[in-house]
């Protein structure tokens, strides 16, 4: 039915845009650094849980959530300046190793502090949904939407218009060059952990209304944030939006015609077919040199 069809649609964007935006942090932390940072869905999990918290301890919503982002960007700066900075002429598989034990240092501490139970935010919209083609959209849907789309919007142009976009853009093509171009290369790195964190941060706090947080949320959409950057192709950021739309397109679909019990399947076949006829993602370039 036309209406189904609608319903797992909806559902299916509001994932993409998600996924989107965890593989858009990264997909800024690669083209920076040539990191690929599995810690990334723990600073989602650090959103949500961060502004849950300080929800219970009395703030209001906004000032919580601007508290949990910036307790976001911090564990971000922190993470380069204390795990990747040292190591910085390591290997990639080593590199690697290292974000994955962050990622399980974050996750401990998040439980020991903030407990293993599962928390929902309000819906930033009094009216809870509202009915289009015969399906029942989420009103916290559209804010996802709306607020992925200004973050895409505001990257673009932080990256194509500003000095400090740009001196990042040159830190990723040659870091040895923007550096005798007068560029502070570290803190330029320093500055993109610390964005990359506040983008997995955002999304960890508006999906928290609808899907609920906890100390694990970030494992899996971390996942499927790193998934859908590498089918568009790690470093693209075109590649992190189409690749999150049809990540989450391709589980909403298979969830609804086919069983929800392979929905967290479909990211690992895809990736598969991916890496199999197109090892560089639909966006990717030909060939990556890591720097």
């Amino acid at each position: 039915m036309l209406s189904e069809f609608f319903q797992f649609t909806f559902s299916g964007v509001t994932l993409g845009a998600i996924y989107a935006l965890v593989a858009l942090g990264f997909t800024l932390i690669y083209n920076a650094s040539h990191v690929i940072n599995f810690a990334q869905g723990e600073f989602l999990m650090i959103g949500g849980m961060g502004t849950v918290v300080l929800l219970e301890a009395g703030a209001p919503l906004p000032l919580a959530m601007l508290g949990a982002l910036l307790l976001a960007g911090v564990a971000g700066v922190v993470l380069y300046k204390l795990a990747i900075a040292p190591a910085k002429k390591a290997n990639v598989v080593t590199l690697i190793i290292i974000t994955i034990g962050a990622s399980i240092f974050l996750r401990g501490l998040a439980q020991f502090f903030w407990g293993k139970q599962y928390h929902a935010l309000p819906r930033f919209s009094a009216t809870e949904s509202i009915s289009v083609g015969g399906a029942t959209l989420l009103t916290q849907s559209l804010w996802v939407l709306g607020i992925a789309v200004v973050l895409v919007v505001a990257l673009a142009l932080f990256f194509n218009r500003s000095r400090l976009g740009k001196a990042i853009l040159a830190t990723s093509m040659n870091k040895d060059a923007a550096r005798l171009a007068g560029i502070k290369t570290q803190t330029i790195l320093t500055l993109a952990f610390g964005i990359s964190a506040l983008l997995g941060a955002v999304a960890g706090v508006i999906v928290a209304p609808i899907t609920f947080t906890a100390y694990d949320v970030g494992i899996m959409l971390g996942l499927k944030g790193f998934v859908a950057a590498a089918i568009g192709g790690l470093g693209s950021s075109t590649g992190a939006i189409v690749g999150g739309l049809l990540l989450g397109l391709s589980e909403a679909y298979t969830a609804g015609y086919i069983s929800s019990d392979y929905k967290d399947a479909v990211p690992f076949v895809i990736i598969l077919a991916i890496l199999f006829f197109l090892p560089n993602g639909l966006f990717g370039s030909r060939a990556v040199e890591r720097v």
